[in-house]
């Protein structure tokens, strides 16, 4: 057990640190929770409970227990010349001692005494990354989330901010950092807190003149995560202490990570010093989940529910619902409640009734510029572009996909078509056999066309 000790606290000091100061102890004895340390002198006692005593004392309650008591034994020379010789003496550690009965409890208090004991990240096991859907409408945030949480020495996007609209994932993709970095390194201090949470805990601090500490619990937090941060607008006193907070994370190399309903610079009610610091690191988008996004969804979904349904059912849900990964999941907990409670075979027209209970199902009128805003929503690109002279070549694939798209689908001319884009008819008909060229030869290309019609229908 005190090897374990050992492996702890070298990982956790500077090798001069770790030899001068932990490489001489020597374990001599653990019983009834008591634990017995020989050390070279009373000097090394006085260092160690001076300036390591935080480590010392979480390391020794993580390995040994919470109940954990220490005695120090080490030599000593008596004064008198009859007596110098080197005889052994008991000391105990009063301070891990007296400390011994405090506990973290199972929900993180900001107002126990600051003790680096682990604490209940409060996250969800079931947020987890390989719960989680991915699609070209949130690539780009769930990459930054695996690097952060992968790479302990990633800053580069710190603060990580997270937004995007309600149902899109943004809670599930957070607490999914979380739980990676505690898999990966269980000591780190993690904690996921809602703003709401959070308000209430300061409003309470202030009412018991616990301020203080309050701040001192935060700033001990290696990973805090903040849910739904546009909550602390309009609220001064508490921006005020997580501005504090903010700093003295950011400060120390601690990553933040928030999410919000609306970019920074978007929120109102928010100090602008805080709106500042929210743009320091990585500001990542969520959009509403794309057709792949929503079939993933479905399909894991299901499977978990223990659900079989056919390609025709998730097709017609994922076409249908399209706003929200919530209403995804709640289509597929209604059809299981129809197939378990009612004995209901799971079939097209029960889920066409299931949806039309959800949301509204409407036929899709095609047309030129539906097929404009399905493309520029799928590749990420503003539409304002397409309608531009940009010659990038993403913004000019993506043009020529719309040409061919509206001439496939629509009733539309080719000198109309080119027309709404500023095009001469020449230049449409070549936008037509490029497409068609790379549709016989590019596969990657061909499926992320077949999802665009899909999403279409």
């Amino acid at each position: 057990m005190w090897k374990k000790c050992v492996e702890i606290l070298r990982d956790n000091l500077d090798a001069e640190q770790f030899n001068a100061w932990f490489a001489p102890i020597v374990a001599v004895s653990y019983e009834n929770d008591e634990l017995k340390l020989k050390l070279p002198s009373q000097f090394f006692v006085q260092q160690i409970e001076q300036n390591y005593f935080q480590l010392f004392s979480a390391t020794l309650r993580r390995v040994y227990g919470s109940s954990v008591k220490l005695f120090y034994t080490y030599n000593i020379i008596e004064d008198t010349p009859s007596s110098s010789v080197t005889i052994e003496h008991d000391h105990s550690s009063a301070k891990l001692n007296s400390s011994v009965t405090r506990q973290t409890q199972q929900l993180a208090n900001p107002f126990e005494p600051l003790v680096m004991d682990d604490i209940d990240p409060q996250l969800n096991p079931r947020y987890t990354f390989e719960n989680y859907c991915g699609s070209m409408s949130n690539k780009l945030a769930v990459s930054v989330g695996k690097a952060i949480a992968e790479d302990p020495n990633c800053k580069t996007f710190n603060p990580m901010f997270v937004f995007g609209p309600t149902g899109v994932g943004k809670t599930h993709l957070i607490q999914a950092i979380g739980i990676k970095i505690k898999e990966l390194r269980p000591r780190t201090r993690v904690l996921y807190t809602t703003s709401r949470i959070f308000e209430l805990q300061y409003t309470t601090a202030v009412k018991n003149n616990k301020v203080n500490d309050f701040i001192s619990f935060y700033q001990s937090i290696d990973v805090l995560i903040l849910d739904d941060i546009q909550e602390l607008a309009g609220k001064q006193g508490t921006q005020n202490a997580f501005f504090h907070i903010f700093n003295h994370l950011h400060q120390n190399q601690k990553q933040l990570i928030m999410s919000s309903d609306c970019r920074p610079s978007d929120m109102d009610g928010m100090v602008p010093r805080l709106i500042s610091r929210f743009k320091w690191g990585m500001t990542v988008e969520l959009y509403k989940p794309d057709y792949e996004l929503r079939r993933g969804v479905l399909k894991m979904k299901a499977s978990q529910d223990g659900l079989s349904l056919d390609d025709e059912i998730i097709d017609f849900i994922a076409q249908n619902v399209t706003e929200s990964v919530r209403d995804l999941e709640g289509i597929v907990v209604a059809l299981l409640a129809h197939a378990t409670m009612l004995n209901q075979d799971i079939s097209l027209d029960l889920a066409q009734s299931v949806v039309g209970n959800t949301v509204n199902v409407n036929k899709k009128q095609m047309s030129f510029e539906l097929i404009t805003e399905t493309v520029c929503r799928f590749y990420n690109i503003d539409k304002e572009l397409i309608y531009g002279k940009s010659r990038k070549r993403e913004i000019s694939d993506a043009r020529q996909l719309v040409m061919y798209l509206t001439k496939k689908s629509t009733q539309m001319s080719s000198t109309n078509i080119g027309q709404k884009l500023s095009r001469d008819h020449a230049t449409m008909l070549h936008a037509c056999k490029q497409i068609e060229q790379r549709l016989s030869i590019e596969k990657k290309f061909r499926h992320e066309v077949e999802m665009i019609e899909n999403e279409l229908r």
